[in-house]
């Protein structure tokens, strides 16, 4: 384990070091750190060994003596000879198989075959970061032995247990990366059930062949309802339980009266949320105005009830954000808050941070001003009801709908003329029936209704950012940077197969991409452009060095809007608290130094949600299609590799692989360049937006998994797209 070591408020953050590391060339050393940031001799001994523990950690990899390098590829393409990576599965052989954690390549990351623990040592589990010594074993293989093991929790098995007669059992991953099963040694089942849900943790073993496990804990049947998002759960380490004391803390919250605060309740702002929605964190209204528009954004006042270094607040910063399921939510906060005291819920008094702005008609910003308010709810709308009530002018006269829609197309011909990316990706609706059983698979519609919230809430997030800047108080900005030269090439040689030309250069804006959107708008190939311009985005991350947000194509922004589903939010709203002395529940002192690590903290949660949440669709998916097996659905291929084809079915947008073993019997090439698999004797080809009709073979609930077969037709080109071919 690493020293524990506490930086001296002055020293650079890790995130800092880390940057200034991976931007200069070559090799790095105590030095030039020293003198990038300015230390003295004396923070030199603390940054020696905070370095020391970057390393041992892989946040740094070692470079000769005393200096360092960012860890990823080294000249010609090589990982470094150690770096951190993740067991991601196991082999056929149950051997653990990894990748690096922090790739920064082209493609896939390698694949790193891990070798056997020393004797007496437990067994690798998929989810465990290790740093490992990497050898060259072929192209993109490298093997690797264990230097440290980094998980603090021991390594860890989930899966479906099958008992055998010896009174042990066989355990079956969730997990679709690994390959092989672990076996339950007879008296280690725990009294486990065909069928059963099992959390088991890996034996010491030496041995070749399957791994041992013991099962630790029994989560229930793989048949109920509710084991799809539970497997999900489990699976990405998405804490469930609140601390003891979180919750005596919740319990005792109660409602604020008016002193101190600015009295909205007069004002009827209302709540626009999806009929399915749990929490209710934001309110608006609107009023013409002479020269413009009047904006009120109301949102839950958390941080009145969230101190700094409360029970309430480690649980927070520890979940970082709220995960959604279809069938339930894991909240960032107790139910008590989150559906309670912090739910703005139409005509209880709520207390609330509101930001208050003016624009003028053609959707630029003139003012804003923010306080600590105390608010009432005058009603909790829909999407659907209130695109409805516009349509067909049925709404409630006392609600400003009118002036929410004249606003909006405002603020939409300001965000036309800045340029930003539109991108076009349906959401995907899971209708669950009460016993938890999918009926229904659908995209969600997206309406005026949800765009006019969004632009509300995008102002007052900039709004937030231009506060804190105002007032030289800390911002965890939300950041997104422009997409790598690598990707951007690789985006036009996509693009270049479909015909279609990207403005030159590398100082790309969003509004060049957006045009290409608006290009293939409603043809055949528009749902892929946008998937594979998604994919050639960097992620949106959270900062506190601001680099603006790309796709927004703003200079600054921050996430101010829902503080009761993300932790980022509280933070702008203590800085604003702290910046403007509204009174207590402001950033503390001490949490300044440490935003730079909570960022970055509040960023992996982000994605470990997401992956979460995107892991429980593919396996409802999968659960629908189950009784689906033999039939026949309209398709397009969304995806060519070696291996196989990538198909989307229309309607649904269940995704699955056609295994290049199933297809026609012939010697199939793979162009890169073209993204195309085609057949040498049979000259036909296939390619990325092809429609296809193929057949369901298998679908597995337990993993997600999804496998077709394309059906022989007309859907199949020859001679389509040829060019340079790989052997398979």
């Amino acid at each position: 384990m690493p020293r524990k070591h506490r930086d001296p408020p002055d020293l650079p953050s890790r995130e800092a070091i880390r940057r200034f590391v991976r931007e200069t060339p070559g090799r790095v050393g105590k030095r030039e750190i020293a003198r990038e940031f300015g230390l003295t001799s004396q923070q030199r001994l603390a940054l020696r060994d905070l370095l020391k523990d970057m390393a041992d950690e892989g946040e740094v990899a070692p470079a000769g003596r005393r200096r360092v390098a960012a860890p990823g590829m080294q000249k010609g393409g090589r990982l470094p000879d150690a770096m951190v990576v993740r067991v991601t599965g196991t082999d056929p052989d149950g051997d653990a198989v990894a990748r690096p954690v922090d790739w920064q390549g082209d493609g896939l990351p390698p694949l790193v075959l891990m070798a056997p623990e020393q004797r007496g040592r437990p067994a690798l589990a998929p989810g465990e970061r290790v740093l490992a010594r990497l050898r060259p074993i072929g192209a993109g293989k490298y093997e690797g032995r264990t230097l440290k093991r980094l998980t603090d929790a021991p390594g860890r098995v989930l899966g479906v247990f099958h008992p055998t007669p010896d009174g042990g059992g066989r355990i079956v991953p969730t997990d679709r990366r690994s390959k092989a099963e672990w076996v339950v040694p007879p008296g280690e089942a725990a009294g486990a059930t065909a069928g059963e849900i099992v959390l088991a943790a890996p034996l010491p073993s030496s041995a070749f062949g399957l791994k041992p496990a013991r099962v630790m804990e029994r989560l229930g049947n793989i048949g109920d309802a509710r084991s799809v998002s539970l497997i999900v759960i489990h699976t990405h380490d998405i804490p469930v339980e609140f601390p003891a004391a979180a919750l005596a803390e919740a319990d005792r919250a109660r409602g604020v009266g008016p002193d101190g605060r600015t009295d909205l309740r007069a004002i009827p702002l209302v709540t626009i949320d999806g009929e399915d929605a749990r929490d209710f964190d934001d309110a608006v209204f609107v009023e013409k105005e002479e020269n413009g528009f009047r904006l009120l954004v109301a949102i839950a006042d958390v941080a009145h009830y969230v101190r700094p270094d409360s029970a309430l607040d480690h649980s927070a910063r520890t979940r970082g954000n709220s995960c959604y399921f279809p069938d339930r939510v894991v909240p960032m906060l107790p139910e008590a808050l989150s559906n309670g005291w912090c739910s703005l819920r139409p005509g209880d008094d709520r207390g609330c941070l509101f930001v208050e702005m003016r624009i003028d008609a053609a959707g630029h910003k003139t003012a804003h001003r923010f306080g600590r308010g105390l608010m009432r709810s005058a009603a909790r709308l829909t999407y659907e009801q209130v695109q409805g009530a516009h349509d067909t002018g049925d709404g409630d006269p006392a609600l400003p709908l009118p002036a929410l829609y004249a606003a909006f197309h405002a603020l939409l011909a300001a965000r036309d003329a800045r340029g930003t990316l539109d991108l076009d990706l349906p959401e995907r609706r899971i209708v669950l029936d009460e016993a938890g059983r999918v009926t229904s698979v659908a995209p969600r519609p997206r309406l005026d209704s949800h765009r006019l919230i969004e632009e509300f809430m995008v102002l007052a997030n900039v709004s937030a950012a231009e506060e804190l800047e105002r007032l030289h108080q800390p911002c965890v900005y939300r950041v997104h940077a422009p997409p790598s030269e690598e990707k951007l090439e690789a985006l036009r040689g996509f693009l270049r197969t479909l015909d279609i030309a990207l403005a030159p250069g590398n100082q790309i804006h969003p509004r060049d991409l957006d045009r290409v959107l608006k290009q293939v708008a409603g043809s055949d190939s528009a749902p892929l452009v946008n998937e594979v311009m998604l994919r050639s985005q960097s992620q949106a991350a959270y900062a506190v060095e601001n680099i603006g947000h790309f796709g927004l194509a703003l200079a600054r922004y921050a996430h101010f809007t829902s503080p009761i589903r993300r932790y980022a939010d509280l933070l702008v709203h203590r800085a604003l608290i702290r910046g403007l002395g509204l009174g207590e529940g402001g950033l503390a002192e001490a949490e300044a130094p440490a935003l730079a690590d909570w960022a970055e903290h509040i960023t992996a949660t982000e994605r470990r949600a997401a992956l979460a949440e995107r892991d429980a669709i593919d396996r409802y998916l999968a659960a629908f299609m189950a009784d689906k097996i033999g039939s026949v659905f309209a398709a397009r291929i969304s995806g060519v590799t070696r291996f196989g084809l990538f198909v989307t079915v229309t309607g649904s947008g269940a995704s699955g692989l056609v295994p290049v073993t199933s297809l026609q019997d012939d010697f199939w090439f793979y162009d890169e360049a073209t993204q195309t698999l085609s057949g040498r004797r049979t000259r036909r080809t296939w390619h990325l937006t092809q429609e296809v009709e193929v057949l369901l073979a298998e679908a597995s609930p337990v993993t997600g998994g999804l496998v077709f077969h394309i059906l022989d037709g007309p859907g199949a080109d020859a001679g389509h797209g040829r060019g340079r071919s790989r052997r398979r």
